[in-house]
């Protein structure tokens, strides 16, 4: 199973977030990624993916025309598209943090509009693969809840578009709330940037994966949150609380890079006994990552069942 983003191998020309920022549109952009990683997808070696066949359906305005099946057209004289079994249809929801510390960014995009950019492309993506798609914002309760449905797209990019970060947050009581919700099995992907105590994550992560959920996990930071490049003595804002400290970059550098890595793998090892997959975004980097990591996700998941 590959391990990597094929970008390179299928020369896929997926935007920047400087690029997507631009955008004003969350249904475009997630049309224009989602579709230009598909096709570099198809272009690349990675189009047979263990996609085992699994049935037809009536060919529909949109679709493919590569995936027509026209050995059955020639019997049938009619469009039908080939369906593979990781396609097949599932409950598929973004718990998305909007917590105030998600507003911080240091270059185009903050966490949150790289994490709204990224909810948009996923949800988009799948529902391009026939899922049932929702979405959950949070931050130290429910902001909004849209329940999965195959007709509510629409509702979850305009979610997306009007959240912002106002207030504090956590992820335990908001998950709890969430989870009775959600009653049939299905893909959770909870996208944060995980400042909590890693116990008080995998607290609020275990309530996920209790009556069964997929849970997939990405961890959203800021270049400058992942080197600490800051220069010259400054006052430090915590965003949560609004309390400030004063610091030299240069000689607490080596202590909070540490502490950063410390923290970072405590949350991977945590996931992985979890058995939930878990993959950390820098917000100056192009989606292609995070959309190949939930294929690879649909991919195992098709493997277990």
């Amino acid at each position: 199973m590959p391990s990597s983003s094929p970008r390179a191998s299928s020369g896929a020309q997926l935007l920047l977030p400087e690029v997507l920022a631009r955008i004003d549109n969350l249904d475009l952009l997630a049309r224009t990624v989602v579709e230009g990683f598909l096709n570099g997808l198809h272009r690349s070696i990675y189009l047979g993916l263990s996609l085992d066949f699994a049935e037809h359906r009536p060919y529909m305005p949109g679709d493919d025309i590569r995936r027509i099946d026209w050995r059955l057209y020639g019997r049938t004289d009619r469009h039908y598209i080939k369906l593979f079994e990781a396609e097949t249809n599932a409950n598929f929801v973004v718990l998305l943090d909007v917590s105030r510390s998600m507003s911080f960014g240091t270059h185009s995009v903050t966490k949150l509009e790289y994490s709204k950019y990224l909810a948009a492309c996923l949800t988009y993506f799948s529902r391009h693969q026939r899922d049932r798609v929702g979405l959950i914002t949070f931050d130290d309760d429910v902001v909004d809840h849209i329940p999965p449905s195959a007709r509510n797209l629409d509702l979850c990019l305009h979610a997306l578009h009007r959240a912002e970060a106002n207030r504090p947050g956590e992820l335990g009581k908001p998950l709890l709330k969430a989870i009775e919700s959600l009653r049939r099995k299905g893909i959770l992907v909870l996208i944060s940037d995980f400042y909590q105590d890693p116990e008080d994550v995998m607290a609020a992560v275990r309530l996920l994966k209790s009556p069964g959920h997929d849970v997939i996990v990405f961890h959203v930071l800021d270049p400058a949150e992942l080197e600490f490049s800051f220069e010259g003595p400054s006052n430090f804002q915590d965003m949560e609380t609004a309390e400030e400290i004063p610091l030299i970059p240069a000689k607490v550098r080596d202590r909070y890079q540490g502490l950063f890595s410390d923290h970072r793998d405590e949350l991977r090892e945590r996931f992985a006994a979890a058995q939930v997959d878990y993959a950390l975004l820098d917000t100056s980097k192009p989606l292609d990552h995070a959309l190949f990591h939930l294929l690879l996700h649909r991919e195992k998941r098709r493997r277990v069942r």
